[in-house]
């Protein structure tokens, strides 16, 4: 599978490099915006749509996996026609960061300094909790402590989770890893595999949904996958979500796990000043809350709250983004998965 990826990703970009010139020369003519993005959903392209009916600037959406845009930044390099880089992790970002694919810009807004990069790279422009949903009527809360915890005999054919190849579990795992060190990370990865109710399957909301069915009873998930069950048009995906209750892990320790979706400006943007302009309209308030009742993401801005099917449970203390520094610690992740037969 990885070397088709592989082969896949040289052809395209193979393709795209011999063309690089003249699409950075037509875009900056155009005086567009041309955005790599690895978000997919109804709010953003509202969004979107938004800023170009506020700004007349039209944006040129190119969507594909994160590592796949990196590779083609890269390859592309000064002919490059990408003005931002849009993921939904912060060690994605720090990596763009590292690869000197990203510049430093001063935009105008409202995040609180530990959503912004320190040497501003990158933005964030939303952010979701990865937390324990667990079944109400067969799970006693108070057994709930930390992700580690989960690793535990005493919640053996309990546990849901999707697979090893999800950036968000790989992130999990590698900001385990900083915190504990790699031995322990892999006896947890080991102890997860163990207490698996079934083989990973599906997405966050499908974990949810097996809860609902008796698959299962606990599951790692992240919270906009809820909100967005909690608040479907669809009275069965309604009844899912509400058969879970929210757990917050770590409280008494380093906090609970994050994960980022952010914007950089990429390193050789044609349309830097249109990109700035984007960044700011993202984490604009009127945006924010957009993103709060659309997507079901905690917003950044620090004057907009999350939605209230998200803020009914309650605050809570997050990790540091410390680990996403730490780059490398992405491929011990895919690592200790491959030892310990997470699929």
């Amino acid at each position: 599978m990885k070397l088709l990826s592989t082969l896949f990703i040289a052809v395209l970009l193979a393709a795209c490099s011999g063309s690089g010139s003249q699409q950075k020369e037509n875009a900056t003519e155009a005086g567009e915006l041309n955005v790599y993005s690895t978000r997919h959903y109804e709010a953003d392209k509202l969004l979107h749509e938004k800023f170009t009916n506020e700004t007349g600037i039209k944006i040129n959406l190119v969507r594909a996996g994160a590592d796949e845009l990196l590779s083609r930044l890269e390859i592309e390099g000064e002919n490059s026609p990408a003005d931002v880089f849009i993921t939904v992790d912060a060690m994605k970002l720090n990596r763009a960061k590292e690869k000197g694919l990203l510049q430093a810009v001063n935009a105008q807004t409202s995040n609180p300094s530990k959503f912004v990069e320190e040497e501003n790279y990158w933005y964030a422009i939303a952010y979701r909790a990865r937390v324990i949903a667990y079944d109400k009527d067969d799970v006693d809360v108070s057994e709930l402590t930390t992700y580690e915890d989960l690793a535990d005999e005493k919640w053996a054919g309990k546990i849901l989770i999707r697979s090893s190849g999800s950036s968000y579990n790989q992130s999990l795992l590698s900001s385990i890893i900083h915190a504990n060190g790699p031995d322990a990370a892999k006896e947890w990865a080991a102890g997860i595999v163990k207490n698996m109710a079934r083989e990973p399957k599906g997405g966050d909301r499908d974990q949810i949904k097996a809860i609902a069915s008796g698959v299962g009873e606990v599951a790692i998930v992240n919270t906009y996958y809820v909100g967005l069950l909690l608040n479907s048009d669809n009275e069965e995906e309604v009844n899912a979500g509400k058969k879970v209750g929210i757990y917050f892990p770590n409280q008494d320790g380093r906090g609970g796990h994050i994960n980022i979706g952010g914007i950089g400006v990429a390193k050789n943007a044609p349309n830097k000043e249109n990109a700035i302009k984007f960044i700011e309209f993202l984490t604009n308030e009127e945006s924010q809350k957009f993103y709060a009742s659309n997507s079901y993401e905690y917003p950044v801005n620090s004057n907009v709250g999350p939605d209230p099917s998200i803020a009914a449970w309650g605050e809570f203390k997050i990790d540091n983004l410390d680990y996403a520094k730490k780059t490398d610690l992405n491929e011990e992740a895919i690592k200790i998965f491959e030892e310990v037969g997470w699929n």
